[in-house]
């Protein structure tokens, strides 16, 4: 089975690394390291699902989204 993607980034503005899932809206987390942020956000995810589930809501199928990285110069 397919996992949501996640994106994993460092705030200046908050001093943390937040963690999101884009495919479902406004679920994010942050930590002090990567992989808490990647942590909380999964404990987010089942929160959200489990609420979407119970308010009979969509939920989103998770979409692959491919890294893609641009060459400087």
């Amino acid at each position: 089975m397919k996992d949501y993607h996640i994106n994993v980034f460092y705030s200046d503005e908050d001093a943390c690394w937040v963690a999101d899932i884009p495919d479902l809206k406004s679920c994010s987390a942050f930590g002090d390291t990567p992989e808490a942020a990647v942590r909380e956000v999964q404990i987010a995810k089942e929160q959200w699902l489990q609420v979407a589930r119970e308010k009979g809501c969509p939920i989103p199928k998770p979409r692959y989204r491919p890294a893609t990285y641009q060459r400087a110069g």
